[in-house]
């Protein structure tokens, strides 16, 4: 049985960041149907879309002992993607909550849905290209 201390290449694949944007993208429909304001399904798809550029930008730099500033510079920048959407988040469901909640039902469910196919990615061997 293999062990999960293991170290495991990181695969090298966006489909996390996919499954993340079926869940934005599929969660316009709904805001339709159930008569919820669009301009919370858009705020949520902006802040998902900005995450993601910073990611792209992020997996770009190259990490591990040769290069520890641009190592630390991912570190801390991952940090920032997921607490500065949980700020902005904050303060607009503060100031209205009927666009702030929504929204961040919204990234939640795709955060939630990227981090947990990286991982079935990452603990299940799929270290693709």
């Amino acid at each position: 049985m293999p062990s999960i201390l293991v170290a495991r290449p990181i695969p090298r694949t966006h489909a996390p960041a996919y499954v993340g944007t079926a869940v934005v993208a599929l969660a316009l429909p709904v805001f339709v149907v159930a008569g919820w304001r669009i301009g919370a399904w858009a705020l949520a798809a902006v802040l998902w879309v900005a995450g993601q550029l910073l990611a792209l930008v992020l997996q770009r730099l190259p990490l591990g002992m040769g290069s520890l500033a641009s190592s630390g510079a991912v570190g801390f920048g991952r940090m920032f993607r997921a607490v500065g959407v949980m700020a902005v988040l904050i303060v607009l469901t503060v100031s209205d909550a009927s666009l702030g909640l929504p929204a961040a039902a919204v990234y939640a469910f795709a955060y939630t849905a990227e981090l947990g196919s990286s991982l079935v990615m990452y603990f299940g061997g799929g270290a693709g290209t």
